[in-house]
């Protein structure tokens, strides 16, 4: 029998994934459920095409069943001590910045209350957001990030007790607050079937995507620091000035069956970028982006200061990557170390990269134990891509940083160990099925490939396989390795290319 597992209840939602180990983001079937109350009277039923998705409408501190094929699960929602809704305190779909009456409604909101956001489009600046509330967005619901970046708080580089606050690419820098900011923020849940648009498209924030303007960096959207238990769910998350949503120095962060869109043209507007954080799981998330869809991250080293915590225990499940420069990427900045990586049963499509792990000379630190396990690809054009080469910063194309001659190894040094990639199945692949550049310093250590199938795209071009300097361009190429030292490479297969393919394909 097929699994149900209760990801996340409010008082008006829940999220659910069913059959999830055996299907990858979609479903192989369309899967018919159920909705009951304690005294099992019909409440609501539907139809999930996906692994992942979501209850609405439900009562508070209610008992209800729900019952998928055979599968059923008992659960009940919590108690809620009160349900805002923003147009109560004067938000209005005519005006051209709600942000005041909106974060007034949040300052009145007790602990354990929701605030509701209503169908329509609401047009509004940041808005902070505080301990032990839930955010619910209503289908057809949409805050609207306004384009007037003075109407923007800036988030200083270091707060009063001189953690790091406003951060960019790693390193401790002033930066416009985001649309949905939370900060300090405990047991915070953000839910529903609306929409989170973070304005990219609207005002200038795509035109500067590497300056600093009236003494700030770009928002992100969503942005989470210093917080823990903090759950999104349901919602879409889209139009990112920059990254869309950035969870930094926090703990225990979920994402279930939430979708990130972004213009494929739109600069930096990575999906979602865990930097510096503790127990994080995702499970059920679907993103099309401008840039990577999931960067995993740990500060830079920077004479600005930068974040130096690990980032660990990180857990991807069933989610769906699309069009994105890579599909699961950790780095560039990396210099508190990544480890206890987990990506099981994903689908990526259309990105330039599938797994990628990116360092150079200067980073430090350690990526260590990363699994990537029963997933598939199409259309990827390098699946496997490590590169202790990358040529980013201003003098990423040095000698110091590109030079093949082994350094001195010191606490500058990045190292790379024990990678595993099982039940692989990459189709139309381009230019290599996996390229490996470690330092001759500091080689890769630990690689494992078992059971990796690889088809070629037959209209393939020919480009280079990672970025960095001495490296040359290459067309339907196999395993390349420098300084890189295999523990296991076993059932690898390469064939022709194959065209159609459904995304649920088993490995």
């Amino acid at each position: 029998m097929a699994e149900l597992q209760c990801l996340t209840v409010t008082a008006r939602t829940a999220c659910f994934a069913f059959s999830a180990s055996d299907n990858l983001y979609a479903l192989k079937a369309t899967a018919s459920w159920s909705l009951f109350d304690g005294d099992r009277a019909p409440v609501q039923k539907g139809e999930t095409a996906n692994v992942v998705f979501m209850l609405s409408n439900l009562q508070p501190d209610r008992h209800y069943l729900l019952r998928v094929g055979d599968a059923e699960y008992a659960f009940a929602t919590p108690v809620e001590s009160a349900l805002i809704d923003i147009a109560e305190y004067g938000a209005r779909f005519e005006a051209e910045d709600n942000t005041a009456v909106i974060q007034a409604a949040i300052n009145a909101l007790p602990d354990h209350g929701t605030l509701h956001v209503p169908a329509g489009d609401w047009h509004c600046g940041p808005l902070f957001l505080k301990s032990r509330m839930t955010l619910l967005l209503e289908k057809n619901a949409r805050l609207m990030g306004i384009a007037d970046r003075s109407r923007y708080p800036i988030l200083p580089p270091r707060d009063e007790k001189g953690r790091v606050l406003g951060t960019w690419e790693g390193v401790a820098e002033a930066c416009f607050a985001s649309l949905i900011t939370a900060v300090d923020c405990t047991d915070l849940a953000i839910t529903g079937e609306g929409t989170i648009d973070g304005g990219g498209d609207r005002g200038d924030w795509w035109t500067w995507p590497k300056e600093t303007r009236d003494g700030a960096r770009r928002p992100r959207t969503v942005f989470i620091s210093h917080c823990e238990r903090v759950t999104l769910s349901g919602i879409t998350v889209c139009n990112s000035p920059s990254w869309t949503i950035h969870p930094v120095l926090s703990q225990a962060v979920r994402a279930f069956g939430i979708f990130v869109r972004n213009d494929p043209l739109s600069p930096n507007t990575d999906g979602f970028d865990p930097e510096c954080c503790t127990d994080v799981s995702l499970k059920g998330v679907f993103f099309s982006v401008g840039d990577d869809c999931i960067a995993i991250k740990a500060g830079k080293r920077d004479p600005k200061g930068g974040l130096d915590q690990v980032c660990e225990n990180i857990l991807i499940e069933n989610c769906r990557m699309e069009r994105g420069h890579g599909g699961v990427v950790i780095g560039s900045e990396m210099s508190g170390s990544v480890r206890n990586v987990t990506v099981r049963r994903c689908s990526l499509s259309e990105t330039d990269r599938g797994l990628r792990i990116k360092t150079r000379r200067g980073r430090g630190g350690v990526v260590e134990n990363i699994v990537m396990e029963d997933c598939v690809m199409d259309a990827v054009l390098t699946p496997l891509a490590i590169n202790a080469f990358y040529f980013c910063d201003a003098d990423g194309k040095s000698d110091a940083v590109q030079t093949r001659t082994p350094q001195p190894v010191t606490e500058t040094t990045p190292h790379i160990a024990n990678i595993t990639v099982r039940n692989l199945a990459a189709h139309n692949v381009a230019v290599a099925a996996a390229a490996f550049f470690g330092l001759p310093e500091a080689p890769i250590m630990g690689i494992t490939l078992e059971n990796i199938r690889i088809t070629y795209d037959p209209k393939a071009v020919a480009d280079v396989p990672v970025m960095a300097c001495q490296v040359e361009p290459v067309r339907h190429g196999g395993i390349i390795a420098e300084y890189a030292q295999f523990d296991s490479q076993c059932g690898l297969v390469f064939g022709p290319s194959n065209r159609s393919l459904p995304e649920s394909l088993a490995v």
